[in-house]
């Protein structure tokens, strides 16, 4: 990997960001649990904003490290808040996690060990999830007398269904990566070894693809599953006749007439 030179972060920054070959990692580094702070989500967002903007980046890799992802929110700090202090902060925290899930771009989750409460919100926010077979997911919440604040109510039934939803969140149990995997909560399961590999290798695959195609493809799921069918169909129409205005669209059709399907190299027009 290689240093983004646009925005160099400070020595001892939280969450780093990189870019080597097209592929942008948003590396969380707040030893030893990952926990996510105020400095964090306030990071996550500005790292958001900038990978969503930058050319030279064509997918994301969101990644904790090699042993774990993120254990959660920082209880610590949030211990002594009233609720006047999180009506004032929980607009951020919503933001700032929605931030990296409306990157329009493929975000991909690189998980080994846990990513519970906070960091199992952060992992839903990804388009796809690559995990350890080490992995652990909870949104364990509820044992400390409150819900799941950035996402988890919503993101997770809209993933594994209200049912499986609800018994991870009533119950605040952790499932391991079989379990994860078997829900659709995750997409593969790999060593942990291998974990940020895999994902990198998905992303740098997804990287070449046609940017516009990519974005409206994302945007037309996301946009279109909180709608009802005619809405959604119609997002989709938009979309797709929208892209017959790139040249990226000229490039995919000439190179299947010639060659077929899957050799297009596209310019990101």
């Amino acid at each position: 990997m290689t240093e983004s030179t646009d925005a160099l972060e400070p020595a001892g920054d939280v969450v780093k960001l990189t870019v080597d070959d097209g592929v942008a990692t948003i590396r969380l580094d707040r030893p030893p649990m990952n926990a996510l702070n105020v400095a964090m989500q306030t990071r996550l967002a500005e790292c958001a904003a900038e990978v969503g903007e930058r050319k030279d980046v064509g997918a994301v890799v969101i990644y904790g490290g090699p042993k774990l992802f993120a254990a959660g929110a920082d209880v610590k700090e949030m211990a002594d808040w009233g609720y006047q202090d999180m009506v004032d902060r929980s607009t951020a925290l919503t933001n700032s996690f929605a931030a990296i899930a409306l990157i329009p771009k493929p975000v991909i989750a690189a998980v080994t060990g846990f990513a519970l409460g906070g960091g199992c919100e952060l992992a839903l926010c990804a388009d796809l999830r690559v995990a350890a077979d080490n992995a652990k997911f909870g949104q364990p919440e509820i044992l400390l007398g409150i819900i799941p604040g950035a996402g988890g109510t919503q993101r997770l039934p809209r993933l594994i269904g209200p049912a499986r939803a609800k018994d991870l969140i009533f119950t605040g149990r952790f499932v391991d990566a079989a379990e994860a995997l078997a829900m659709g909560l995750v997409d593969r399961v790999v060593s942990s070894a291998e974990v940020y590999d895999t994902a990198v290798a998905l992303a740098r695959q997804l990287a070449l693809g046609p940017p516009y195609a990519l974005r409206a493809a994302k945007e037309s799921i996301d946009r279109g599953f909180g709608v009802d069918l005619g809405t959604g169909l119609e997002i989709e129409r938009a979309q797709f006749a929208a892209l017959f205005a790139t040249p990226d669209r000229a490039t995919g059709m000439a190179s299947f007439i010639e060659s077929g399907p899957g050799k297009a190299k596209f310019a990101g027009r």
